[in-house]
């Protein structure tokens, strides 16, 4: 086997790696990253919230970004039946980015892999992670291409940013229980026909089926649209007689109100895909010579779309806490980053369980709405979950169902 020697090595080249890496670029750390697909590639989590764009512009990615063309997105619609919520990100509690995008990640990906390329990181695609053992202070981790050929590198921190690929979880044996879990979807993209002119044609939304179940409808700027469904397991394997994808998203469309004419006669341009019982967990984010992010590490539900922002927050905040490590500087791993990252990750899952269990909901579409209360719940829908400044992030844990009870008490009256 050839031997490599590098400082870091990055395990995928999505967001989160591509962020961590070109970090690591600008500061003159010496950096591989592998990516064991070929790109462009399809994968989920096509709606950004504004807290990814603090981390795309630090580390030089905006440029290439805006002039891709992608969609912006400047807030989300919530829409149960005849009730509509709609959230504008620049009406919100507290600083940070008023917008951000929704885009076909296999182009996207392309698009700031390419980026992180020419500003000088080494990327190897269609390079796949097959063993690691730690020894030392150093990392040997085995690596075969695509033809089969292996060698090994020697790195001194391993930035796992594999995705729902989980490289390392898998190989350290470090999975563990999520703290939301029991769902699943369905997706696929549509050639958008019936889009309607205007804002309509490329607002986000989330259409509620059932207090569990919903549909997720994204325009991009090329006249592509995702759908999905999203719920309980077994309700999205009943959507269809024989456990066919196809058949349970178009039982979907059909159960929705304000989509079923716009979508119900459209073909679609792959077949869809069934993500079963996603969510996940590990039990530690680090070890000594490896960082876990992004969805490597954990995934909680696509409902509010904080997956890439996640995996982002993790990737340059690993990056960060690596090159002052290289620097000789001390860094406490469980204060620094475990627990921060936990830390938004905990208010984010409190937002999401809320959601199935119809709280907050009832807050959404709650008339007539307080202003100031959706101006915080805004700033957590943005990813602004580590402000304690506000209210909606510090007392999470019982803000959310204390409000949904006072409610209900109101419509007793």
């Amino acid at each position: 086997m050839k031997k490599v020697d590098v400082d870091v090595l990055v395990i995928g080249a999505g967001p989160s790696g591509i962020v961590s890496s070109t970090y690591l670029n600008n500061q003159d750390v010496d950096v591989l990253v592998v990516e064991k697909a070929k790109f462009p590639r399809p994968v989920i989590g096509e709606s950004f919230i504004p807290r990814v764009m603090d981390h795309f512009d630090e580390v030089g990615l905006i440029p290439a970004i805006e002039e891709a063309g992608f969609e912006k997105k400047w807030g989300a619609r919530f829409i149960d039946k005849e009730k509509v919520c709609v959230f504008d990100f620049s009406d919100k509690f507290g600083e940070g980015w008023n917008w951000t995008y929704q885009v076909p990640r296999a182009d996207f990906d392309l698009v700031i892999a390419n980026e992180a390329q020419k500003k000088g990181v080494n990327i190897e695609f269609e390079s796949e992670v097959t063993a690691v053992k730690f020894e030392n202070d150093n990392s040997l981790v085995t690596i075969k291409d695509k033809d089969g050929n292996a060698r090994e590198i020697t790195a001194k921190h391993i930035i796992d940013s594999s995705g729902f690929g989980r490289v390392l979880p898998k190989l350290l044996d470090l999975d563990a229980p999520a703290s939301v879990s029991g769902n699943s979807s369905i997706f696929t993209h549509t050639k958008d026909i019936n889009r309607p002119n205007g804002q309509e044609g490329t607002l986000i939304t989330f259409d509620i089926l059932e207090t569990e179940v919903w549909l997720w409808v994204i325009p991009f700027s090329n006249g592509v649209t995702s759908i999905g469904v999203v719920g309980p397991t077994e309700y999205i394997e009943n959507l269809s007689s024989e456990g066919d994808a196809e058949e349970a998203i178009r039982k979907a469309i059909s159960l929705s109100d304000f989509y079923r004419k716009r979508f119900e006669h459209n073909s679609f341009l792959f077949k869809p895909v069934f993500l079963k019982n996603y969510s996940c967990s590990v039990s530690k984010l680090y070890g000594k010579g490896f960082v876990l992010t992004g969805n490597s590490s954990s995934f909680l539900d696509p409902v509010f779309s904080s997956g890439v922002a996640f995996a982002t927050e993790s990737g340059i905040l690993a990056a960060k806490l690596i090159t002052r490590q290289l620097n000789g500087e001390h860094v406490d791993w469980e204060k620094e980053y475990a627990e921060y990252i936990e830390k938004g990750v905990e208010v984010f899952s409190t937002y999401v369980k809320e959601w199935y269990t119809g709280n907050l909901q009832k807050i959404f579409f709650h008339e007539p709405a307080n202003l100031d209360v959706k101006r915080k719940i805004c700033a957590v829908l943005a990813g602004y979950v580590w402000n304690e400044e506000n209210p909606f992030v510090r007392k999470h844990h019982r803000v959310l169902s204390n409000m949904a009870y006072t409610l209900d008490l109101e419509n007793e009256k």
